[in-house]
């Protein structure tokens, strides 16, 4: 069994506490779905937002996924690099897996697509 981080990435439009919920929760169920991951799998989920959002915890719309309760979330600021993506919520979901790392699906959405094209097409 090995460690595996499933990277993803999605943007809202507007600091918007619902968009960010529902933002988070799609991204994190596309991740499941593409890596058939169960809740028991995973070790943590790292979550960080840019700067421009503030409006709510995005841990908010895990822990309201049924399931998903005892997962360890933590929330950070993304590095504030100038030009970077706005309104971007970034997801690093670790699981315990028999997966080689090339059967790791990563996830990207909305704007957060250009952020790493060559995995969004895979």
């Amino acid at each position: 069994m090995y460690a595996r981080g499933i990277r993803g990435a999605t943007t809202v439009t507007r600091n918007d506490a619902e968009e960010i919920l529902h933002a988070t929760t799609k991204l994190l169920q596309e991740i499941v779905a593409q890596n058939t991951v169960q809740p028991e799998q995973i070790a943590n989920i790292w979550i960080t937002m840019t700067e421009d959002l503030n409006a709510t915890f995005p841990a908010r719309a895990i822990r309201a996924m049924e399931g998903w309760d005892l997962v360890p979330l933590m929330c950070a600021i993304e590095i504030p690099v100038k030009g970077s993506l706005p309104l971007c919520i970034r997801l690093m979901v670790t699981i315990n897996t028999d997966k080689e790392q090339h059967e790791i699906r990563h996830v990207y959405l909305n704007e957060a697509i250009a952020l790493r094209p060559d995995l969004s097409s895979k």
